[in-house]
């Protein structure tokens, strides 16, 4: 399929499975494989893949059609960089395979690291405290039937076992997605599972298995009809798993593996001690102001970031947030918060890198928590401003309303959608929808949710909204800011 001269020059024969990957989504495909098949072509590693999708198939079958073979390509404004990645070594679905078959994968003595992507809401957590949810369908399956698990953590808690009644080294389980401190995340949701099913088992997770943070950022759009014809352009040939990124690449990783780990500071990577001031940085400026910009930017009508960046007030509105807002609640040290900003908002700006605003919206109850409502409890302790905080809210509040400034629905994708249509149903839309939202403890805690404060800021950018629209009501809060 792919031309001799793409293919990877190191022998890929020579690769063993040494890591299990549960999601092969874009941003893996574009960010870890990517490192790793660096490290084999630069540094004859022999860290094989083996990658797994629990759910849909479609990404599995065809990477299977094409010698488990896919390309990356980097996109900047006028140019594009393509290689083709051949570290994969295995591929498994999982409904279509059987989970035990995920879990054998799992148990293979050559594996070292069980690494995920597979966005927040896959841990199965209260997003507000991190703490596993004992309600949700899946965890509760999982309690009954633990030899056949359907969630995340169960099936890591199954895998563990699996390994330890074999006597096999354990293994490291290393979360990228996108979460403050995920690696504690992971492991208290494991830990809590497994006291529900086996207590010595728990123990057992708790003393041996590692549990490393990571701190990942590489934008890696959705694949459109355009950029797919860009890069069958570019390679002579169709790659239905073909994933394109900016050139931008930033992962850190806490140094923190029971049974070894690949040299991936050589492929560009940061081995540090403690991720969280990394965590908390970019998940504030970057991945708040992407909310921000993605909720108020839907509505206004803009489909794309950098469609945002073409309206200088959304661009002024982002980059205050990021230094006014979030920046202030920040524990890093010799950082250059400004030049970071300025760094950010020149990604964005990217016109080749079609990121949807409506592809970042999703999920929004997961993503609030760290994004946002962290700094705004900061804010509330110190006294200080949070407007632009409180009406990105308002604009998530406008946005899973379903109905955007136009009068068309928007189709929410969020594990809460129902909670959220509930609210809808049952209030007014103005003030009392507020408050409503507002009391979702999952989401806001009770701090945000019982603060005068807080609920009249956003009651009034909501209105605002209303009335005005998103356009206007950010021209008129950077005006007075």
């Amino acid at each position: 399929m792919f031309s001799v001269e793409l293919l990877p020059t190191y022998d890929r024969s020579a690769l063993r499975t040494r890591i299990v990957h549960i999601g092969f989504g874009a941003f893996h495909r574009a960010h870890q494989a990517l490192c790793c098949d660096k490290l084999a072509s630069d540094h004859r590693s022999d860290w094989g893949l083996c990658e797994v999708n629990l759910n849909s198939g479609e990404l599995i079958a065809a990477l299977r059609e094409q010698s488990l073979l896919y390309s990356v390509t980097e996109m900047a404004d006028d140019s594009l960089s393509t290689r083709v990645i051949g570290v994969v070594k295995h591929a498994l679905h999982g409904q279509s395979e059987g989970i035990d078959a995920v879990i054998e994968a799992m148990s293979q003595p050559d594996v070292a690291i069980i690494s995920m992507t597979v966005t927040e809401k896959g841990y199965c957590h209260h997003p507000a405290s991190g703490q596993l949810n004992l309600q949700h369908p899946s965890i509760q399956h999982d309690v009954r039937q633990p030899d056949a698990p359907v969630s995340l953590p169960g099936l890591i808690i199954a895998a563990i076992k699996r390994r330890r009644q074999r006597g096999l080294a354990p293994f490291s389980v290393m979360s990228c997605d996108n979460m403050p401190e995920n690696g504690r995340v992971t492991r208290q949701v494991v830990i809590q599972l497994a006291q529900q099913q086996d207590s010595a088992l728990a123990e057992y997770i708790a003393e041996q298995i590692a549990f490393p943070s990571t701190m990942v950022d590489r934008i890696v759009p959705a694949m459109t009809p355009e950029t797919l014809s860009a890069v069958s352009d570019k390679l002579g040939c169709r790659d239905e798993v073909a994933v394109v990124c900016e050139p931008f690449f930033q992962w850190v990783i806490e140094d923190n593996f029971v049974s070894g780990r690949p040299a991936w500071e050589k492929a560009g990577a940061e081995l540090v001690a403690d991720v969280l001031p990394f965590e908390e940085m970019k998940l504030r400026m970057l991945n708040g102001s992407h909310s921000f910009l993605a909720y108020l930017g839907y509505l206004a009508g803009y489909q794309h970031i950098s469609d945002c960046m073409a309206d200088e007030n959304f661009l002024i509105a982002a980059r205050q947030l990021m230094l006014a807002e979030q920046a202030p609640t920040l524990r890093t040290t010799d950082v250059d918060l400004p030049g970071y900003a300025d760094s950010l908002i020149a990604r964005y700006q990217n016109r080749a890198i079609k990121h949807r605003t409506y592809q970042i919206a999703s999920d929004g109850s997961q993503k609030l928590p760290q994004r946002w409502l962290d700094s705004m409890r900061w804010h509330l302790k110190n006294g200080s401003r949070f407007d632009l905080l409180a009406l990105g809210v308002a604009g998530w509040m406008r946005y899973i309303g379903g109905v955007d400034e136009q009068g068309a629905a928007i189709i929410i994708n969020d594990p809460l959608k129902d909670e959220f249509a509930q609210c809808v149903a049952a209030t007014p839309d103005g003030p009392a929808r507020v408050q409503a939202l507002l009391s979702l403890e999952a989401i806001f805690g009770s701090e945000l949710a019982t603060s005068p404060l807080v609920a009249e800021r956003v009651a009034t950018f909501y209105k605002q909204l209303q009335t005005q629209g998103a356009r206007e009501t950010v021209k008129q809060l950077i005006s007075h800011y």
